[in-house]
């Protein structure tokens, strides 16, 4: 704010002890014709309060204006900084509104304590000292006044304005070192994290309430289990498991309350070093970079505790050991869908997600899943590993590819394998487990159920306490008693239902059932209960990677799987190929098919025959029948025919060969063939020319046929195309 303040008692030509007061010969009548400008500033608001003779002397600037000859109203004091550091003209109102008076012309003297209090940065207090020195505004502070067009006057500001920012320096170091020294030594610290509570020694303690810690060790169990932050917030939620907060700041500081679980939460309870044991210090540094002006809290990145200043290991009281920690980090970690990591177990059927390794470059490979087009039927869950790691950043072509099928089926049966042995003790674990974690969500009903219980008993103790006369009082007491002993009686409603749902311990019909499934672990495996993400998690417990090498473009597939304990078995497969010409026997089949015709067979007796000696088709094909047969003669005709003269033949007016009309229209010639058989075209076949087609079409027949070139496929058969697919009629003479 800009305000201005009537003059004391004391004449302007006079001084405080009555003698007469010296103008400086520096001040001209054209500096009085202006403003003369007070700046007060302290830096904290704690200096603001408790600093009161620095703010008086500051004031007491306008005692030396009007000494100076300007007028009590002509003296201005501007004092809206008050509670802001100079180190910055960021955020200050009062300076930068010096700044537009000073460049407006309308200041002809700046008062001020001494320079530090305008500003502490060189290039704030440089852009003062220019403007003012275009306007040819003075600057006065408690050791003289200052011309800043004057050579020497300009030197002296400048060294005011670098030991005032040097001084700001200073200070900031000596504080930052004596924080440093205290964090060294594991005394700083700030708001303790979930689980903890500071002790009247500044010490950390685990938090005395019994919730609070089984709460904290069972997000830890569960992330062990579950192996992701989302399957740890769905089992919270699920169970309706709150979190323990203490407010930092608020009328409720420091008192327990239980809030609903979210990602980031767990997410920064499961990153803290502090639950291992670890104090640590510069865990958020600042990155100058990514900081945004005006917003303070930007441009923090988090760093793993061996880059922080300050890491000592078993300093505070842990929930977990540091090598848990360290592997729940790896595990976050390699949860990321990145470029060489494996990302966590999501849906979908393709059980080598993550795991699978080109064998060519070395990069990791992705999973694609077919897509429904009309027409043609895809199996959505069917997966096709690609290595387009070059393509995606290089531009270069797909590295290999491969049906994901048969590495699949081949790593399954090999799990399976593995567990089969040990199906006694994965029946075992199974039943521990689950008995665990019943019994760890049926100790945390427990633990609502008491402190309900303590709730009402408060609540009672308080009612009765009362005096009867004090109603006031009493009423609000009895309707939160009333209200505690609701909800009391809602949560044993809800631990009862939960009781009949899940009861604490497993029934010797559940053990059974458990030994059944166990001991025949094929059936669970591919049984429709057991879902994708859950056959991967036990893969990823038994492998580490699965490298692929495609061989050529052949169907060899060479499969190499690496187990956790370090062991490697070698596989070779056979993939399915899209081509005849990618099978290994391609030359040993057509040979026998031309055999096999030589004989006079049809083509169905020449697929059956295929069949049963043996012979398999390519695209997952399981047996050949009479239309492959014929179309591998013809291509067999088409590739060893020799070049031929066509007899001359003269076209009719508006007929064309089939392949023409089929260029012309820029359609493939099968598409063109499979309209020839429904009639939607004037066609007919010469008896020459290995029977050569001849297709009719005018100008007003072409363009019909260029629409029905653009219907979509699915308006086929409906009455928006019966009009396209019937040919105009043709005037024969």
């Amino acid at each position: 704010m800009i305000r201005t303040e009537s003059a004391p008692d004391v004449r302007p030509d006079v001084a405080s002890n009555g003698a007469p007061a010296a103008v400086p010969a520096k001040i001209q009548p054209r500096h009085q014709d202006r403003l003369a400008v007070v700046y007060v500033r302290q830096s904290t608001p704690q200096q603001v309060l408790e600093h009161r003779e620095s703010a008086a002397l500051q004031y007491d600037l306008r005692r030396r204006a009007i000494q100076w000859g300007w007028p009590a109203e002509r003296v201005v004091i501007i004092d809206e900084d008050q509670g802001h550091s100079g180190d910055s003209a960021e955020g200050r109102v009062g300076f930068q509104r010096l700044l537009a008076e000073v460049s407006l012309d309308h200041v002809g003297l700046v008062l001020g304590i001494d320079m530090s209090r305008l500003a502490r940065s060189n290039r704030d207090w440089h852009q003062l000292l220019h403007v003012c020195a275009l306007f040819g505004v003075l600057l006065a502070d408690q050791d003289g006044l200052y011309d800043p067009r004057q050579y020497n006057d300009r030197l002296l500001l400048g060294l005011k304005g670098t030991l005032s920012e040097a001084e700001l320096h200073i200070l900031r170091q000596r504080m930052h070192q004596g924080r440093l020294n205290k964090a060294r030594r594991g005394e700083l610290l700030s708001h303790p994290p979930i689980g903890y509570v500071r002790l009247p020694g500044g010490e950390l303690a685990k938090d005395p309430d019994e919730q609070v810690q089984a709460v904290v060790r069972l997000i830890f169990q569960t992330f062990g289990e579950l192996g992701t932050i989302n399957a740890v917030l769905r089992y919270l939620v699920q169970h309706q498991v709150q979190l323990p907060i203490r407010p930092h700041a608020g009328p409720n500081r420091g008192e327990l309350e239980w809030h609903r679980p979210n990602r980031q939460t767990l997410r920064n309870l499961l990153h803290h070093p502090i639950y291992a044991g670890a104090y640590t210090w510069g865990r958020r540094p600042i990155d100058p970079r990514r900081k945004v002006p005006g917003r303070p809290s930007t441009g923090r990145t988090v760093v793993p505790p061996e880059q922080c200043v300050v890491c000592l290991k078993d300093r505070c009281p842990a929930y977990i050991t540091w090598e848990q920690y360290q592997a729940n980090r790896r595990r976050m970690a390699d949860n990321q869908a990145r470029t060489q990591r494996r990302g966590a177990a999501r849906e979908g059927s393709a059980l080598l997600q993550g795991l699978l390794v080109c064998g060519r470059c070395g990069c990791r490979m992705m999973v694609q899943y077919e897509r429904w087009h009309p027409g043609r039927s895809a199996n959505p869950n069917r997966p096709h590993y690609v290595c387009s790691r070059h393509a995606i950043d290089y531009g270069g072509s797909l590295c290999q590819s491969l049906a994901g099928c048969i590495v699949d089926e081949c790593v399954s049966r090999e799990v399976l394998g593995v567990l089969g042995p040990a199906a006694l003790e994965l029946s075992l674990s199974a039943a521990e487990d689950i008995e665990r974690q019943r019994a760890k969500i049926d100790q945390q009903w427990q633990h609502r159920l008491e402190r309900a219980r303590y709730q009402t008993d408060r609540a009672a103790r308080q009612y009765h306490a009362v005096e009867p006369e004090n109603r006031l009082v009493a009423r609000e007491l009895e309707r939160q008693w009333q209200q505690r002993l609701l909800d009391q009686r809602n949560l044993e409603e809800q631990y009862d239902r939960f009781r009949s749902e899940q009861p604490p311990g497993l029934t010797e019909a559940d053990r059974q059932q458990i030994r059944t499934l166990s001991s025949d672990v094929p059936k669970l495996w591919h049984a429709p209960q057991t879902s994708s993400a859950d056959r991967k998690m036990i893969v990823r417990h038994l492998i580490d990677r699965a490298v692929v090498t495609v061989a050529g473009d052949s169907q060899h597939v060479d499969l190499t799987i690496h187990w956790a304990g370090g062991f490697t078995s070698h596989h070779a497969l056979i993939r399915p190929v899209a081509k005849y010409e990618q099978l290994d026997n391609y030359q040993q089949l057509i040979d026998r098919i031309l055999e096999l015709g030589d004989q006079k067979n049809s083509a169905a007796q020449i697929a059956e025959q295929l069949n049963r000696e043996g012979y398999r088709p390519p695209k997952r094909r399981k047996t050949f029948n009479a239309p492959m047969i014929r179309q591998l003669l013809w291509r067999r005709r088409r590739s060893t025919r020799q070049p031929r003269v066509v007899e001359s033949y003269v076209l009719a007016e508006h007929e064309w060969w089939f392949s023409d009309l089929a260029r012309h229209l820029r359609m493939p010639q099968p598409t063109l063939y499979s309209w020839v058989r429904r009639g939607w075209v004037h066609a007919r076949q010469l008896p020459l020319a290995a029977g050569r087609w001849i297709l009719w079409a005018d100008d007003e027949e072409l363009h019909r046929l260029r629409r029905l070139r653009r219907c979509p496929r699915s308006w086929f058969g409906k009455p928006q195309a019966a009009i396209l697919t019937k040919p105009k009629p043709r005037l024969t003479t």
